[in-house]
């Protein structure tokens, strides 16, 4: 009885040394090779932090790009979703109440044409990044905002647009606003 028990506190201790101590020291030794150390890519307009690249923004006024609905109001330290179903009578009036803001703020677009980005969060409540779509659609009301051609609106989101190998093209919001705020 003894020995088993002497076996499982030096276990206990060894994987509390190696979870604990040295695997995050290095973690934290790879992140500091890593762009601003692992903090994160921190976006600056006239040398001042606006924002981070990889944690979306909360963009509401006409006049700039929305992106994804936050589940956790756009706190990165509390990352997730709602958990809500598709089913969820909460959810779905959710839904329903930023369809019907979408709507409101962009009358040349119907229903069936609002991508569902832009009115169901992520997993993570954090996302950055929207489709071209979904910025495409919302181009007639940044341009009347603005009171700028659609044209180089539309050409700004193609300058803007990340395109992968295997996966979806997408725009990052706050880097499209930044660009946009340059017209």
């Amino acid at each position: 009885m003894k020995s088993i028990f002497l076996n499982t506190f030096k276990l206990t201790v060894l994987l509390f040394v190696l979870l604990v101590g040295v695997y995050p020291a290095i973690i934290f030794g790879i992140a500091q090779f890593s762009p601003n150390q692992g903090k994160g890519i921190v976006l600056e307009k006239n040398g001042k932090i606006v924002g981070f690249e990889n944690v979306g923004q909360n963009f509401t006024q006409d006049q700039y790009f929305w992106g994804r609905p936050s589940a956790v109001d756009y706190n990165g330290a509390s990352s997730g979703g709602s958990n809500k179903g598709a089913a969820d009578s909460v959810y779905l009036a959710k839904v329903q109440e930023r369809i019907t803001l979408f709507l409101a703020k962009n009358p040349t677009i119907q229903k069936q044409d609002i991508p569902s980005e832009l009115v169901t969060a992520s997993g993570s409540g954090l996302d950055p990044h929207i489709s071209p779509q979904a910025a495409l659609v919302q181009v007639d009301r940044i341009a009347k905002a603005r009171k700028i051609e659609p044209a180089k609106i539309q050409a700004l989101i193609q300058a803007n647009t990340e395109t992968f190998w295997l996966a979806p093209s997408k725009i990052n919001v706050l880097k499209l606003n930044l660009a946009l705020d340059t017209l």
